[in-house]
């Protein structure tokens, strides 16, 4: 039987729920704009409770980005399976742009958000998001070298070159995007893109 005091207490929160929520705030302010009061209010919880569930704010802006990259970011692991480089492109630029210009979402991308500007108390978590963005680079500058190696890219691509290119053009779309740039425009920048692409 559930106790009503102490830390017998149940928690009357869904985390998951709570966690959504505080990626909507972290994803809209930033990391280090959004407040713990701020945090706390979006969540429906108290500080002591965001503390016993999820840690201080840096732990909870870690569990934010996992679910982010598990909800947000699916798209990305199906672009990397395409069967060429220019499929892996389009997948990843759609996907992207689907992202960033849903109803329901904040616009741009969170790690965009939050690795600009920033205080010294945010250096490791500019850390923490320039270490998932080099893992994802790196898969997907794997991938364009396989791409060169079955011959879909031609020997004078260069694959870290076109990984860079290619992730610059979906932070420049997601910059634009939050800046309130219409997604038909975005579109034509994903058909400019792929028209110009070296691949099949």
């Amino acid at each position: 039987m559930a106790t009503h005091s102490g830390r017998g207490r149940p928690r009357e929160f869904d985390p998951e729920e709570a966690l959504t929520a505080a990626l909507e705030v972290f994803w809209r302010r930033g990391y280090e704009a959004a407040s713990l009061a701020e945090l706390t209010e979006a969540m429906g919880i108290t500080k002591p409770s965001l503390y016993a569930c999820f840690g201080n704010k840096e732990a909870l802006f870690r569990k934010a980005l996992d679910l982010y990259e598990r909800d947000k970011l699916c798209y990305v692991k199906s672009a990397l399976e395409a069967p060429t480089s220019k499929a892996v492109a389009e997948r990843l630029l759609r996907g992207g742009l689907a992202i960033q210009t849903n109803s329901t979402d904040p616009k741009g991308c969170m790690g965009v958000i939050s690795s600009v500007g920033g205080t010294a108390h945010s250096e490791c978590i500019r850390d923490e998001v320039i270490a998932r963005r080099a893992s994802s680079d790196r898969a997907l500058l794997e991938r364009f070298e396989r791409a060169r190696e079955e011959g879909d890219l031609p020997d004078h691509v260069e694959p870290q070159a076109l990984a860079c290119y290619l992730s610059t053009v979906m932070q420049g779309m997601a910059v634009q995007a939050s800046a309130g740039v219409p997604a038909e425009r975005l579109e034509t920048l994903i058909e400019t893109t792929l028209s110009m692409w070296p691949g099949r």
